[in-house]
């Protein structure tokens, strides 16, 4: 267990500005995290809109990230059930086709320190590449391959697409992710929130 009391860390965390020169609208880190949680959600880094209201997953994909859990507001946003990480805890900027990559340098700053307080996590979510990436090292070459499998996971990581409006096409193409991928989702989010 870390030395540093997690609310030390995440005054830590939230005062960071390691990546401040590289960040358009500046450093204001996004994460919602308690001990007590029970699932983690490690996803790509914040949008424009959780970067100016602080919340996060205050947006469209939240909207649907949360349909896909079927869980609502209140319990997404207890910090004693859902722990929220992202690979990059701050805005990282417009790319060509989207929000540029989480900043790099972020992860390894703080990742490894906060998981030391989440001693109760059943269930983490990896939402995206980056995150699966990150975390998962099981020879897919694709986000598709990786969700197709999503259920042989090894415990406690469970992959998923990013809920994003720009993946409706992904999602078109794939509906086995709905009749198959969000079943089990669900239940496994419900067996570790009831646990």
């Amino acid at each position: 267990m870390s030395n540093i009391p997690l609310i030390d860390l995440l005054t830590d965390i939230r005062n960071c500005d390691l990546c401040a020169p590289h960040l358009p609208l500046g450093a204001n880190p996004v994460i919602q995290v308690s001990s007590a949680a029970k699932i983690l959600i490690i996803g790509q880094a914040p949008g424009t809109r959780v970067h100016a209201s602080g919340i996060p997953w205050n947006d469209p994909s939240g909207n649907t990230l949360r349909e896909w859990l079927n869980i609502s507001n209140d319990v997404f946003y207890d910090d004693t059930q859902l722990a929220i990480m992202p690979m990059g805890l701050c805005y990282p900027g417009k790319g060509k086709s989207g929000d540029l990559p989480p900043r790099k340098e972020c992860a390894p700053q703080w990742h490894d320190q906060v998981l030391e307080h989440l001693p109760d996590v059943k269930l983490t979510l990896l939402i995206g590449q980056y995150a699966q990436k990150a975390y998962l090292k099981d020879g897919f070459k694709t986000l598709t391959e990786r969700v197709m499998h999503a259920s042989d996971a090894p415990p406690p990581f469970f992959p998923l697409p990013h809920p994003s409006p720009r993946n409706r096409i992904w999602l078109k193409k794939n509906p086995w992710f709905e009749s198959t991928v969000l079943p089990e989702l669900r239940k496994r989010v419900n067996e570790a929130l009831c646990d």
